[in-house]
């Protein structure tokens, strides 16, 4: 009996991946991949996504997992590279680099390189992360176009700080901003993020970068990927393990963190934060067994996790699936009930889970 294992829908990801397009359609899509695809599995994912025109990914050693699985799409590094000793890679790998600060633009100025690098220009218009100030934008331009190094064919990129809030001023201001920079200039230009593809049109531009609906999970406050028309990709399930009856006033879990209020039966299930299961996910956070929802109660633990199912009239026994969260629950309510956001549900699931990679009817 297989325990926990996240199935992954790679139907629900080319839909997903449709949708996005007929968002934007007159954008290019860089699908983001970091983070072992939010999860999801960096080169299996990557390569159930032949409509998307280039990859996007944190880190070198991300997009050289990719190129060994055999993708030759175009790879853009978000963080670009640390180090003059990587840029031979990337001209090896065909990787696209972010520009981000004066000593990445002024390692590619005094290298020796065999070709030339596609670069993107990231300017900060507000998230105060990574990118270069708005009033050295011109002078990086002109620095970039007049390299020997760099492709003349540079790309022009900011990221949105607040665009998951539509109500919030901060995301048009960043656009203004960048707008006002770069009016004059020929060059293709990247804003939207996942919240910018659903919640900002007017960013679209010419390449989108979507990744956490890429995987039908909502960038929005307050919202899930369904509203959206997304499918949720991952699917987290274990199974009971055991059933216990409890009289009314026993504590249950380390701390004894939850009471009985009368006789009940507890659900034991083979999930825990040793499997990415958050710890702080508060009592009553919901699971679904038998197409019903439950309440968690006590303690998350490594391993097991104990759920009340009252009197048990639907008959839930031991070897029952139970759905962490996916189609049934989406994963955004259960960030919500443990006080995070679905991105590091997803980031945080373990190696000890199982994948199971499927291609599940529409």
């Amino acid at each position: 009996m297989r325990l926990a294992t996240a199935e992954i829908n790679l139907t629900a990801l080319s839909y997903n991946l449709r949708r996005i397009k007929a968002l934007a359609p007159g954008a290019r899509v860089m699908a983001v991949l970091k983070a072992n695809a939010y999860g999801h599995g960096l080169v299996k994912i990557a390569q159930h996504l032949n409509d998307a025109d280039a990859f996007a990914v944190a880190r070198i050693d991300e997009a050289l997992a990719l190129r060994a699985g055999g993708l030759t799409k175009p790879i853009v590094l978000l963080e670009g590279f640390f180090d003059r000793a990587d840029l031979p890679i990337l001209i090896a790998n065909n990787f696209e680099t972010i520009i981000h600060d004066e000593n990445q633009l002024r390692a590619i100025e005094t290298s020796q390189l065999d070709a030339r690098l596609s670069v993107w220009l990231k300017v900060d218009t507000g998230m105060h992360r990574l990118g270069i100030e708005p009033e050295q934008f011109e002078a990086f331009y002109q620095r970039l176009k007049g390299c020997d190094n760099v492709d003349p064919k540079i790309k022009l990129m900011t990221h949105f700080s607040c665009a998951d809030d539509t109500n919030s001023p901060q995301t048009r201001q960043q656009m203004e901003t960048f707008e006002r920079l770069v009016a004059d200039k020929p060059e293709a230009r990247c804003l939207a993020n996942s919240a910018g593809v659903l919640g900002w049109p007017q960013s679209h531009g010419d390449w989108i970068r979507p990744g956490l609906m890429m995987y039908g999970v909502s960038p929005m406050l307050n919202q899930v990927g369904p509203e959206h028309g997304l499918k949720p990709v991952m699917r987290l399930t274990t199974r009971v393990i055991a059933i216990k009856t409890i009289a009314a006033g026993e504590k249950v879990g380390y701390g004894g963190r939850w009471q009985s209020q009368q006789k009940t039966q507890l659900a034991v299930v083979a999930m825990g934060y040793g499997d990415g299961y958050p710890r702080n996910a508060r009592n009553g956070t919901p699971v679904v067994i038998r197409d019903k929802r439950y309440g968690i109660v006590g303690a998350v633990s490594m391993d097991m996790i104990t759920v009340d199912i009252g009197t048990n009239p639907d008959g839930i026994a031991v070897g029952d699936q139970v759905e962490m969260w996916g189609p049934a629950l989406p994963v955004e309510e259960v960030a919500a009930c443990a006080g995070t956001i679905p991105y590091e549900l997803l980031c945080n699931v373990t190696p000890r889970v199982s994948y199971e990679y499927l291609a599940l009817s529409d």
